[in-house]
């Protein structure tokens, strides 16, 4: 087995490396590892882990499955969404991409996480309860591990029902925003300090240094890494100001 992961502020890592310690200690690897493409071919399973982005998947991991298309015939695929509320079928919209490209999908399991989105109120909870948050997806996914050994994977966000909730209360109103990479990524540039961190932690290479100051492009995927680790956080993509940064090891 290998994991393979997306992650901005670490939960879906996070979600990976708890799940696989408890199956089996398999290896696993972000989408981002240039070592990654020739470790699939050694596997038969694999285990996503991602989060999901108004109940889609991120415009950077759909593009990794579509560019790597011939990976994934026969291999077996159990996906990990990792979401803030609620995404109804934020495994299951993977697990029909790779579907098209051979895969077998044996089940999904949705766990609630903090929220990452820093410069907006909703869904910001107090540091007591996003640590609880994080111990129940450790409960959620031992109980998950221990259905899969005895032959019964979890099925979340899979069945039809959860597809037209994930259309109807999400993608119905919000999918344009990660149907296509993202040019609204603001930066203040009377707080940069041009310290170029952004740059480095960007996924998509979508931030430059120019002048001294860090600018955004228009390839942004919303991860929001940038906003929550920018030291004077200088950075918005949907909301105006930094309301609260956050990172997975906050809650650990």
């Amino acid at each position: 087995m290998i994991g393979i992961y997306f992650s901005g502020t670490g939960n879906s890592k996070y979600a990976l490396e708890i799940f696989l310690r408890g199956y089996n200690d398999s290896v696993m690897f972000s989408i981002e590892d240039e070592n990654l493409i020739e470790q699939i071919s050694y596997h038969d399973e694999i285990v996503f882990s991602y989060p999901v982005q108004y109940s889609t998947v991120p415009k950077i991991m759909s593009d990794f499955v579509h560019s790597n298309s011939g990976l994934w015939k026969e291999k077996n695929v159990f996906i990990i969404a990792t979401m803030a509320l609620f995404s109804g079928d934020g495994a299951g919209i993977l697990g029909r991409l790779l579907e098209q490209y051979g895969a077998q999908i044996t089940g999904g399991l949705h766990l609630q996480m903090p929220d990452s989105i820093a410069d907006e109120k909703v869904l910001k909870r107090s540091l007591q309860k996003n640590t609880q948050l994080v111990k129940n997806a450790n409960s959620k996914i031992a109980e998950a591990i221990a259905h899969i050994k005895n032959g019964k994977y979890p099925q979340e966000g899979l069945g039809p029902f959860a597809r037209l909730a994930g259309f109807l209360l999400q993608r119905l109103w919000f999918g344009h925003r990660t149907r296509q990479y993202s040019n609204q990524l603001k930066i203040d540039t009377d707080k940069c300090m041009g310290c170029s961190k952004c740059v480095k932690m960007c996924p998509t290479e979508n931030i430059i240094i120019e002048d001294n100051k860090a600018k955004g492009k228009d390839k942004c995927t919303v991860c929001y890494r940038c906003v929550n680790l920018c030291p004077e956080q200088a950075i918005t993509i949907l909301g105006r100001t930094v309301i609260e940064q956050t990172s997975i090891e906050k809650y650990l």
